[in-house]
């Protein structure tokens, strides 16, 4: 059951904090998992959840800190000394420590690093800090179990029992030859059910699905989860096992590209928060929303080309929205399925046949909504023929050219480097909607003749 928390644990937790009463907070949230007690502090101010924080045991806290918001944490760590933080780290895998520390200040970093307790952890947590955190190198943790080519099934096992007292969790055994690297992978079935004098040269399995330190995230991403992986080995250039990435960093990757796809959807440029200051969000905000302003006198410039159409047939105004809602719709739609392709890898085919799909897709619609809208237009409206038929066959070409512009944006975009969600947002529908319009009264000109 998902933990929530009341207004009387908050009061109940105040009380404990206002009279001191340490044993009381230790005794109420002893039991409760790390990422409750993180939702908590979320929820105090600053000076109550830093006592909280400093009340309980590292090894609770450690997990804790992982879990907070942004703000926070960085509030708590500046409130902690570099001793008090290299305590946190002890307890963490190198790479949520590293994560950890990257966010502190240089001077701190130094004196938190000349803290740590454990020299080993120390140097693997200094090697983590050189690699960009958007790369393997930067989500890969150095807690692995690995054994040599050369060992005999006895051997490896004993030393697998030394390395795994330092990894959480075992999700893979790898193995590697006398420069350390990558030859493949161990089953545990295979290890538990051959005789302890054979070589593991001859039971392990050579293939094994790895990243070089140097792949983008999104593409880790990518083939752990095409191959439905829990784990993931992370090699140097030379071929040598260097870390390994676990499922539980990869789905942070996916939830964060997930909310920057989605904000630019929305027509938000930066990574921001409902909590962020009032600037941030103005700053994420209005770029593009400046730009829709201009699409919006591009589109009033364009209705008064055709403002003498207007004036001898002024039920054409009236259907100026339909057109322009349906073009930036059918973008939008066309839009989002090509980017989700192009995020899960699932585009085949050539970018012609593409287009030969959407136009005939587009005509099938168009079809469709088209004779509904004429049949609406002349019942309903009282319109007559020649203007349901124009509205109709305006319909129907914005249709067609605003699923083209939705296929073939993204696939642009994407083709020189930049985010295909990006094609999704106000870009697309400011555009479909100003081309809606332009087609709409050309369409209307050529038939009715002004």
């Amino acid at each position: 059951m998902e933990f929530k928390i009341s207004k009387d644990l908050i009061l109940e937790l105040e009380q404990y904090i206002v009279h001191k009463d340490d044993a009381g907070l230790e005794r109420l949230l002893g039991e409760m998992h790390h990422a409750d007690i993180a939702e908590i502090l979320d929820e105090l101010d600053f000076d109550e959840a830093t006592y909280i924080f400093k009340v309980l045991d590292s090894e609770k806290t450690s997990e804790i800190l992982l879990e907070l918001e942004d703000d926070l944490r960085e509030n708590i760590l500046k409130r902690l000394s570099a001793k008090e933080i290299a305590e946190e780290l002890d307890e963490l895998n190198t790479d949520d420590a590293a994560d950890i520390i990257a966010e502190l200040s240089q001077s701190k970093k130094e004196e938190v690093i000349s803290e740590l307790d454990d020299l080993e952890h120390a140097k693997d947590i200094i090697d983590l800090l050189r690699y960009d955190e958007d790369t393997a190198g930067g989500l890969m943790g150095k807690e692995l179990v690995k054994v040599n080519e050369n060992w005999s099934v006895l051997t490896c096992v004993k030393e697998m029992r030394a390395q795994a007292e330092n990894v959480s969790r075992v999700h893979s055994i790898y193995v590697v030859d006398d420069e350390n690297r990558l030859k493949g992978r161990l089953s545990l079935k295979d290890l538990l059910t051959t005789s302890t004098k054979t070589q593991i040269s001859d039971i392990y399995i050579k293939k094994v699905t790895f990243v070089n330190v140097d792949a983008e995230d999104v593409e880790v991403a990518r083939i752990m989860q095409k191959y439905d992986l829990e784990a993931i080995p992370v090699v140097d250039a030379m071929g040598r096992l260097v870390g390994r990435i676990t499922i539980d960093d990869i789905i942070d990757v996916i939830r964060d590209e997930a909310d920057k796809d989605y904000q630019l959807a929305a027509g938000i440029s930066q990574d921001v928060e409902a909590d962020d200051s009032i600037l941030e969000l103005s700053k994420a905000r209005l770029p593009w929303l400046v730009l829709a302003l201009l699409g919006g006198f591009i589109t009033v410039r364009v209705l008064g080309l055709f403002e003498g159409a207007m004036a001898e047939h002024g039920n054409l105004f009236f259907f100026t929205p339909l057109i322009a809602a349906m073009a930036g719709n059918v973008g939008v739609q066309s839009s989002a399925i090509i980017v989700q392709g192009l995020a899960n890898n699932t585009l085949s085919g050539s970018l012609f046949r593409r287009l030969i799909k959407e136009i005939s897709l587009s005509l099938l619609n168009g079809g469709i909504l088209a004779a509904i809208l004429f049949l609406g237009s002349y019942f309903l409206l009282g319109e007559p023929p020649i203007i349901g038929f124009v509205i109709c066959a305006a319909l129907m070409s914005v249709i067609i050219i605003a699923s083209l512009i939705g296929t073939f944006v993204p696939l642009l975009l994407d083709k020189f480097g930049v985010d295909p969600a990006l094609a999704t947002g106000p870009f697309i529908t400011t555009s479909n909607d100003i081309c809606g319009i332009l087609i709409y009264f050309s369409i209307a000109r050529m038939i009715l003749g002004f």
